[in-house]
């Protein structure tokens, strides 16, 4: 049995966020039902790369929601109309988690917000995804990543440092406010879960991008809040260590770090340096590496010139000093450790293919992950409605003639 197979959960979440939490759920076994509009469905299915059918025909499951979406039920329903609001209400009352990244009140015109489930059901566990938070000045405005990493300071500390080439404010090139709120919102679902253990309440879970965001400045916030000072962009400079960078070889680039001063002798050694370099007072502490760090990284660099990067990793390796090539995705999932990990996996697909998935994370021996696709558009509608619901083949025939799903 995996950890929450017990667990019922629907999903109103479209796009990251909200998915990625509730994928998150999906995983560790819980039943995730996620409804979307028909014939339209997630907005990232829009995104390609695009799944080939057995037939060959590109079909509507792009590489972005298969990614976000792993191990869910489709259940296509029209919630802006009267009926269908009704039905995703019952499956709302049906379930332990609700987690939605509505606009702040829209859901309240459906009869879909907190306030209304939790009187039917007081147990109810309801996650609300928005970019600012319920209230604030803020609350009602729109929301991406993006927008959140320039907002909350992250772009403000990644790229290149103002006077050098290609300097500015660099976003990542992966959602990442996005994925780690939906990290924090399955934490904080599984918190209210183990409290209504207890006191056989849900609550309402206010999961602000904004927030997260800001706790993802981590020591930078609180270096600045203690001194004054703001944090600039370093590029690949570790902020708080050095040498911590990215170094040439003969044939690419590669990083390398020393963590504390035995490191820094050891690096010497590997590169063929004289170690002396180590008792010079500009070097001699991390401290005056972090204040002469170009002079440093300009000694470092003329000894990795020697050689290729692989030649490096073995011999730093070897020696216990941190470093790793600069992979691209086709690098890394060629690396023999991925691949004794099996981070790479092929799932059935509701197309008659198989398709690439990533293995979670999450390793629970006793409660392993199971790998399901993510499903296609409404997959799941007839099945979902007949088992939760109660509703025949002929009542679900009239709800598709109707367009309610």
């Amino acid at each position: 049995m995996q950890a929450l197979s017990h667990l019922k959960v629907l999903d109103l979440t479209r796009v990251v966020a909200g998915p990625w939490c509730a994928q998150t759920l999906a995983d560790l076994g819980a039943d995730v039902i996620k409804i979307e509009r028909p014939g339209v469905g997630d907005d990232t299915r829009r995104a390609g790369p695009f799944v080939t059918d057995a037939k060959g025909q590109r079909t509507n499951d792009s590489a972005f929601f298969l990614g976000c979406n792993r191990g869910k039920r489709s259940v296509t329903v029209d919630l802006t109309t009267d009926r269908g609001a009704a039905l995703v209400r019952e499956l709302a009352l049906a379930s332990d988690v609700v987690i939605e990244n509505f606009k702040v009140g829209t859901l309240a015109a459906y009869g879909l917000d907190y306030d209304a489930l939790k009187v039917l059901h007081p147990g109810l566990v309801y996650c609300s995804v928005t970019g600012f938070g319920q209230d604030g000045p803020y609350a009602n405005r729109a929301a991406y990543d993006s927008v959140l990493q320039a907002m909350g300071g992250l772009m403000s500390t990644c790229g290149v440092p103002d006077g050098e080439p290609g300097a500015g404010p660099m976003r990542s090139a992966l959602p990442i406010t996005d994925i780690v709120t939906g990290l924090y919102a399955t934490i904080s679902i599984m918190a209210a879960l183990t409290q209504r253990s207890t006191t056989g309440r849900g609550q309402h879970i206010d999961m602000a991008m904004l927030d997260v965001t800001a706790a993802l400045n981590a020591h930078l916030a609180l270096s600045y809040l203690m001194t004054g000072v703001v944090p600039t962009r370093q590029g690949n400079l570790n902020p708080i260590t050095a040498p911590s960078e990215v170094f040439l070889a003969v044939d690419g680039h590669f990083s390398m770090s020393a963590g504390n001063d035995s490191q820094f002798l050891v690096m010497l050694s590997v590169l063929g340096l004289d170690p002396a370099i180590a008792h010079e007072p500009r070097f001699a502490s991390n401290v005056e590496r972090m204040r002469h760090r170009a002079q440093l990284h300009e000694i470092l660099q003329a000894a990795t010139l020697g050689a290729p990067v692989a030649h490096w990793i073995d011999r730093l390796s070897e020696r216990g000093v941190p470093c790793a090539p600069i992979n691209d995705m086709r690098q890394l999932f060629a690396d023999p450790q991925v691949k004794h990990r099996g981070l790479v996996l092929r799932v059935p697909h509701a197309s008659g293919v198989d398709v690439p998935t990533l293995r979670s994370p999450l390793n629970l021996p006793d409660s392993p992950v199971e790998y399901r696709a993510a499903p296609s558009l409404g997959q799941h509608t007839d099945e979902v409605l007949h088992d939760r619901l109660g509703l025949s083949a002929q009542d679900i025939e009239v709800l598709r003639r109707d367009r309610i799903v």
